[in-house]
Order: structure tokens, then sequence, then C-alpha cells
């Protein structure tokens, strides 16, 4: 819009400069003023109806680049000193036309055409066509190259632009990746602290109870209310140690080296499998997945394991990666407890939660699904789009 502001007011301003002066050196005969000024009436007409549209409408260009041509050579046939006008002409259309050979051709045409309103004005003499060749071979010179030393100007801006562009995308894929790497190494230290504090403390206190309960039945007096508190106390101690193992789980990277989904898939199963008595199965046939959409069906499946683990009182579960047209779909299945709300799920706060943001944040949804009795079922679907499986290598954050 500010281009355009600027084009009408050097149109505007240019053809009421040339009409003033065509009136300051008009010739004895007054209709040669009435043709320039009418002449410049026109294609100040033409520009206001199509011309300054003309760049952004490529349809309206043709009609006016004809006036323009022709109307400078009219112009120049009216009155010598309107050949000044291709000096507004010339610019315009190499703005006009966005092909480079295509703007030359229009400018070899706009100086043959103000050249012959020269000899039409000044006489067909070998001095006034000697003097039209040179001058507009001159100007038409002049303009190439001038033309050609700016389109090279905005080649190397627009060069430039995309390079930053690219180096601006290229620093925010790293940034986000040292965040990944800071978040999967801050997951695996605190897996690694609470399995070797909280996790070894809650164990031993699960032995000092059951130490303890051998003790008091050893004892001649009657322990009973003593043995029900110190049964209370293990018991509380084994569900703070499962919680804690739950936590261990979540938080622990899935090592890939060089590993196929379908083979982290299936330890994260045969882990959970060990971990819980929970038959786990894991059945993965989608092949190419991008390496950052492993990540986030891997976390997903941990996660979904975790709530099974917690909330599920499931004795078998599944878990499947399959393709779904240009999805990938990833589903976690047992056949628990199952839920009635999902919303008023136990877990249905931080876990689903974060899971539904990690999903987010590559176009995917999350749903979750289950009847009292039946168990649950939880489906993460994610489009592929354009991504290409990546080669990168290390453990699952």
């Amino acid at each position: 819009m500010r281009v355009a502001k600027w084009w009408d007011l050097a149109f505007g301003g240019g053809l009421t400069v040339l009409a003033l002066i065509a009136w300051v050196a008009y010739s004895p005969s007054h209709m040669h003023l009435v043709g320039a000024w009418l002449t410049l009436a026109a294609i100040g007409a033409c520009y206001v109806a199509f011309g300054r549209r003309a760049m952004r409408h490529e349809s309206l260009a043709l009609p006016f680049v004809i006036v323009l041509i022709v109307g400078c050579g009219v112009a120049t046939a009216f009155s010598p000193t309107l050949a000044t006008l291709q000096a507004l002409a010339i610019p315009y259309l190499w703005c006009l036309t966005p092909r480079r050979n295509r703007a030359i051709a229009l400018n070899v045409a706009l100086v043959v055409s103000v050249a012959i309103g020269f000899l039409f004005s000044l006489g067909f003499t070998i001095d006034t066509v000697v003097q039209a060749v040179i001058t507009e071979s001159l100007s038409l010179a002049f303009s190439i190259v001038f033309a050609l030393w700016i389109s090279t100007i905005a080649a190397s801006a627009d060069e430039r632009g995309r390079l930053l562009h690219e180096l601006t995308e290229a620093q925010a894929a790293l940034a986000a990746g040292h965040r990944q790497a800071g978040i999967a190494s801050e997951r695996e230290r605190l897996a690694r602290e609470i399995h070797d504090t909280i996790a070894q403390s809650l164990t031993s206190l699960v032995m000092l109870a059951q130490r303890t309960r051998g003790e008091l039945n050893e004892m001649a007096v009657d322990t009973t209310a003593a043995g029900e508190t110190v049964d209370l106390i293990e018991s509380t101690a084994r569900d703070a140690l499962t919680d804690a193992r739950s936590l261990v789980a979540a938080l622990a990277p899935l090592s890939v080296d060089g590993s196929t989904l379908a083979e982290v898939m299936g330890r994260l199963a045969a882990r959970f499998d060990r971990e819980t008595g929970v038959h786990v199965t894991a059945d993965v046939t989608a092949a190419g997945v991008p390496r950052e959409l492993e990540v986030v069906l891997l976390r997903c499946a941990q996660e979904g394991l975790a709530n099974v683990r917690k909330h599920a009182h499931a004795s078998t579960a599944h878990v499947a990666v399959a393709r779904h047209g240009d999805d990938i779909r990833l589903e976690v299945r047992d056949d628990g407890l199952g839920i009635a709300d999902i919303s008023r799920a136990p877990d249905s706060g931080f876990g689903l939660n974060g899971m539904r943001e990690r999903v987010g944040l590559v176009g995917g949804e999350l749903a979750v699904s289950g009847k009292p009795g039946v168990g649950t079922t939880l489906i993460v679907t994610i489009p592929t789009g354009d991504r290409t499986a990546s080669g990168t290598r290390g453990a699952i954050a």
C-alpha cells in the first residue's frame, strides 16, 4: 500500500511538472500544447483507472503498458521536452514486469516510441535521426545497467533474507533440541535419585516392618494391636514404594541406540511386565516413523502404562503402533477397572494433561475412553505431514 502511494505521488507530480514544462516551452502552435496536455491527461487517467493496480493484478498490466509506451511517443511528438516522461516510465516498467527479458523488451519499445516522437516533432533530417538515436540509446543503456544493478541488489537482499530465515529456524531447532536434552537429562537424574534414595529407604522400611512383626510374634504378651500397626506401616511403605517405582519407570529414558521403534516398544513392554506382573504385548507395524515422533509415541506409551500400573488393576495390557492413512496411531489398552468419566479419573490432571500437551506440540490428538469393568483405551493420533525419518540416535526423553 505504501509503494502504491509513492507511485501515485510520482505519477501525479511528474505529469503535473511535465504539463508546466510543455506550457513554458510550447511551440507557436497552440495545438501542440493542447495535444501534449491531452496526452498527459490520458496517461494520468489510465493510471488512475488501472495502472496503479497493475502491480497487484497482472491482467491490468498490458493495457497500461501499451498506453504508457504509445503515450510517451505521442507526447514527445507534440513537444520534444516531454521526452523526459520516459524517466518516469522506464522505472515503472521495470517494477511492473518481474521477468527481466520482458522488461528489457518493453524498455526498447519505449525508447523507440520516444525516438519516433522526436522525429515527428523535429523533422526527419539526418541530424535529428542521429540525435534521436544517440539520446535514446544512452537512455536505454543507462536504464538497463541501472535496473540490472538494482535487481542484483534486490536478489542479494532476498537471498540474505532467506538465509537469515533459515538460520533463525536452525537456531530455534537447536535451542529446542538443547531444551529436550536438558529435560531428558533432568528426568534421568530424578529417576536415579528416586531409585537410589527414596525407593531404597522404602524397601528398608518394608523389611524393618517385616522384622518387627517377627519379633512381636516371639513375645509372650499380647501384641495384636502393635502387630496391626506394623502391618499398616508395611502396607503404607509398600504403596509408597510402588509409587516410587512408577515414577522411576516413567522418568527413566529408553536407550534407542540403533534400535527400531518396535524393538524399543518391546523392551518397554517387557520391563513393565517384569516390574508389575501385568502381561503386556507390543505390536508395532508402522515403519519409517520420524525420530521426533518416536519420542512422542514412546513417552505417551510410558505414561499410558504408568496409568495402568497406578489405577487400572489390570492383568493384561496391549500397546500398538500402526499407520492409518497419513497418520500414526498409538493405542494403549488394558482389561482393568475402566473409567466412567475421564474428567474424574485420578490421573486426569497432570498425567493426561502432560501427554495432551506433548502430543499437541506435534499437531496430534489424544483420546481416552473406557467403561467400568471393561478396561480403558488410550489413543494418540499424530499426522506425519512432510516429516522425514531422522537418523538421530540417543535416549528417548
